[in-house]
């Protein structure tokens, strides 16, 4: 069995790698973080499935700050739903959450945007245009379907099967047609076969794209870049969360926080005292 779980472990790996497009410093921290964990993780065979009890490990690293545990446990998360994707049933024992401070995703530069966009191929270009000019999740994306473009708005179907109306840049909007007037759609934006590309397919592409200008980009690093740009051109904040799909605005305030600079200069514009001389 642990022989089983080493090479299941090296594909996992591998998978962050080309797929998920991690760092090499994220993936050597996963690497270590699983060989650690199964030196206590109780393995156990039980009928179909195999059962990982994290209680043992969990004992181990207790004396750690909250977000480290999390960050461990995170890592034994993935790699048991890496498992059951791939045809082999795993059950977590002694899973529960530990509750850390939210962080935020990096943004990326509307420049280093433009840019990875001039390497593109249409499909490519389109599927990074529409995370960065609508503020998907990769999800959403991946369920966008045709019939809910109309004119120059976006319905999305977001979490909780909850709708909200985007609207499409004009740029963006040309950049659909463009790809549609050239594909066999029939439902969705992204098909393949008649079923719509996976969220790992999309994921890929946003990959892909940023490699051949030398970065490494996640598909929520682009929709963080949308909310970034909104707020930094002073789009109130209640909107903003609307489009990103939000059920709370508090979730908004986390995910979008203004520079230090920005925060300044409307500080500056909005007190009746700034300006004003002794």
């Amino acid at each position: 069995m642990k022989k089983l779980i080493e090479v299941k472990q090296k594909e996992f790996l591998k998978y962050l790698e080309d797929i998920r497009g991690y760092s090499d410093l994220t993936i050597k921290s996963y690497d270590e973080s699983l060989k650690e964990a199964f030196l206590h993780v109780g393995i156990v065979q039980e009928n179909k499935h195999l059962l990982l009890n994290l209680m043992p490990y969990r004992i181990k690293i207790s004396s750690l700050n909250p977000k480290t545990i999390s960050k461990k446990l995170s890592a034994i998360r993935s790699f048991a739903e890496y498992m059951n994707d791939n045809g082999m049933a795993v059950i977590l024992k002694a899973d529960d959450s530990i509750k850390v401070a939210k962080t935020l995703p990096k943004p990326i530069s509307h420049e280093h945007i433009i840019e990875a966009l001039s390497h593109g191929e249409i499909e490519e270009r389109l599927v990074v245009t529409l995370l960065y000019t609508l503020g998907l999740r990769i999800s959403e994306l991946a369920s966008l379907e045709i019939s809910s473009i109309s004119g120059e708005w976006v319905r999305v179907i977001g979490k909780g099967n909850k709708q909200r109306d985007i609207p499409l840049l004009p740029n963006s909007k040309k950049l659909l047609d463009e790809y549609l007037s050239k594909s066999s759609r029939k439902k969705f934006v992204f098909e393949k076969n008649g079923e719509k590309l996976s969220e790992n397919s999309l994921r890929y592409i946003v990959i892909k794209v940023f490699r051949r200008v030398g970065l490494k980009v996640s598909p929520h690093q682009l929709r963080h870049s949308f909310a970034s740009q909104l707020l930094n051109g002073s789009a109130p904040i209640a909107d903003v969360s609307e489009l990103l799909g939000h059920s709370s605005m508090a979730t908004t305030q986390i995910y979008t926080k203004l520079g230090s600079a920005l925060k300044q200069k409307n500080y500056n514009m909005a007190h009746p005292l700034c300006g004003v001389k002794e």
